[in-house]
């Protein structure tokens, strides 16, 4: 297994998420949402804070994944499973390098 590879991918995301729009205030869409308007419009404006704020909470918790993986790479534990201590299969760290399980622990998580 390439580590560098995937720590270069987990740097990369964690840029693009703290760079480009991924854990920015909100306070400009919150000035937007100003009480004018009819009832639907105030809904729409409430809206889309609440959805502003879903995706800054999914965006810290990928940032802390992000964190916490490369801390397993300088470890050398990076890629082995949290729950089993088998490996995780490449193609899932490749779709989501900072993944802590393999995809059977996950599958039992999600049942």
């Amino acid at each position: 297994m390439d580590v560098q590879t995937y720590k270069d991918a987990l740097v990369k995301k964690r840029d693009e998420l703290l760079g480009t729009g991924g854990v920015k205030p909100i306070q400009a869409s919150m000035e937007n949402n100003t009480r004018q308007g009819d009832m639907a419009d105030q809904a729409t404006g409430n809206n889309e804070v609440h959805i502003a704020l879903k995706l800054k909470q999914t965006d810290a918790k990928i940032l802390t994944a992000i964190e916490e993986a490369l801390v397993r790479i300088d470890k050398g534990s990076y890629g082995i499973c949290r729950d089993c201590g088998e490996p995780i299969a490449p193609a899932r760290l490749n779709a989501i390098p900072w993944t802590r399980v393999c995809i059977k622990c996950k599958e039992k998580q999600n049942s």
